[in-house]
């Protein structure tokens, strides 16, 4: 009972804290980056996207080139098909069954590389948000901010909490080029 009425004045006092007191959090400071922005503007953010352009245009003049070709010959074969059947109407049915073929074939090669270029897309994202990734911590610790939230999540915000320039500014210092997978 002496021990509770001891601990009961220290308390008072303010000499003990109570295990209450010792869990109270600093208030949150805030930091807000909008990543979107950071891939968009950043200079190996630019050069990527340019580099990928290249690449989605080239398999978009591939993709017409074929569909020209393609539409020639089978609008060739079409004004051949003969009437009735034998040598010639079996003749006829290779060369479609062979324009098909082929088409299937560059179909599927337009795939494999759309889903490429959707990979590089991918990784070009993935290296960038790597590399930011230190330097928000770094402008978030300099800032004294202990949380960083992604534009995104935010409904309004005060723009001094915004960090977005300062990041691209330093990954522009230590990342100015992305390699692309080929």
């Amino acid at each position: 009972m002496i021990t509770k009425m001891l601990r009961a004045l220290a308390l008072a006092a303010g000499l003990v804290t109570s295990p209450l007191t010792a869990q109270t959090l600093p208030a949150p400071v805030i930091a807000i980056v909008d990543l979107d922005e950071v891939i968009t503007n950043s200079i190996a953010g630019k050069q990527a996207q340019a580099e990928l352009k290249k690449r989605v245009d080239a398999l978009q003049t591939r993709v017409n080139t074929l569909r020209t070709s393609f539409g020639s010959e089978e609008q060739s074969l079409l004004k051949t098909r003969p009437t009735a059947t034998g040598p010639a109407a079996t003749a006829w049915e290779i060369k479609a069954r062979d324009i098909q073929a082929r088409k299937a074939q560059a179909e599927q090669q337009l795939a494999g590389q759309s889903q490429r270029n959707d990979a590089a897309r991918r990784d070009v994202v993935r290296q960038l948000n790597d590399a930011a990734t230190p330097i928000i911590t770094a402008v978030m610790r300099k800032r004294g901010a202990s949380i960083t939230l992604a534009k995104g999540a935010t409904l309004q915000y005060l723009p001094a909490l915004d960090i977005t320039k300062e990041v691209i500014a330093r990954l522009d210092r230590s990342l100015p080029r992305i390699t692309l997978k080929p």
